[in-house]
């Protein structure tokens, strides 16, 4: 059994911890406001940006080729994986969710023959893959947005990974995120960069019916023609895709932490008040067994 002393120590210690962990939510609730405004100002710009691209793209008459990062190598043997994480703990499952995708795609890919390569961006990620994975990590990109998020931290990535390409590293680019939906609820993405995904995503047939409406209403003629500026926008795009998902996984970062901290702050609520009502029991058994001993030496005498 504690002693009263022992207690009114945990009670403090929990007092402590509680305020930190408030003071930790509101920390993020102040800069989820704004990371949650850029992403979702980012989200128009890179859903026209695809589907622009994937219009110039079906302008290309088949067997023409095309652009590198559009038609990629020709082959499906060595596949690179962009793992976006946090560089900091204590959001929650933010962290383990995107890892938990990552094994899964690395042990099917695996399990089809195909070679995978990690680039992880944070390091948490990193810290928790290299521990069944550590042969298969070729490069860890820390310290993204720490100050403040901008274009030439997803340039840097983008700068990386399309040296890797023109190396011949990898055939296929994909990168895996959380895409922000609200404080509660962030969805785990993976996203093909490269080669360009043309159909690949979910809402293909709805791009495909948006594209049509827009042919419908005038024809178009380019200069230069379609393979040159898909020449220029392509490695463009690829920037612009990385950039929407650090802008999307920040915003999930600080909504995770949000979350976490305000569940953390109730439990250490709920653990004073469990701790104070133990407290207070002691006490009084103290008290009362003290005037026990009192009186029953008083009768002796």
């Amino acid at each position: 059994m504690l002693s009263l002393k022992d207690l009114r120590s945990r009670i403090k210690s929990v007092k402590s911890t509680q305020k930190i962990t408030a003071a930790m939510k509101m920390v993020a609730a102040a800069k989820l406001r704004r990371a949650q405004e850029q992403a979702e100002a980012a989200r128009p710009y890179s859903d026209r940006m695809e589907r622009m691209l994937k219009s110039l793209a079906a302008g290309i008459p088949a067997g023409a080729g095309g652009p590198a990062l559009l038609a990629g190598t020709g082959k499906d043997d060595t596949h690179l994986l962009v793992v976006m994480t946090s560089d900091r703990g204590l959001c929650g499952g933010f962290n383990t969710s995107i890892v938990r995708e990552a094994r899964a795609v690395i042990r099917r890919l695996q399990a089809d023959g195909k070679t995978v390569k990690l680039l992880c961006v944070g390091r948490k990620g990193r810290a928790i893959l290299r521990r069944e994975f550590a042969s298969l990590i070729v490069g860890n990109i820390e310290d993204i947005g720490r100050k403040s998020l901008s274009f030439s931290d997803a340039e840097q990535i983008s700068n990386r990974v399309l040296e890797m390409f023109s190396a011949g590293e990898f055939d296929v680019c994909t990168v895996i995120y959380n895409h922000f939906r609200s404080v509660i609820n962030q969805v785990v993405t993976t996203q093909q960069l490269i080669p360009f995904a043309v159909e690949s995503d979910p809402d293909a047939e709805e791009n495909r019916d948006a594209a049509a409406a827009e042919s419908q209403r005038g024809v178009y003629e380019f200069e230069p023609d379609e393979q040159e500026i898909l020449e220029f926008l392509l490695p463009r795009n690829l920037a612009v895709q990385i950039f929407h998902s650090l802008l999307e996984n920040a915003a999930s970062e600080h909504g995770a932490r949000m979350s976490a901290m305000d569940n953390a702050t109730r439990n250490a609520g709920d653990m004073i008040d469990g701790l104070t009502l133990t407290y207070n029991r002691t006490r009084q058994a103290f008290i009362t067994r003290e005037l026990i001993e009192i009186i029953s030496g008083a009768e002796a005498l």
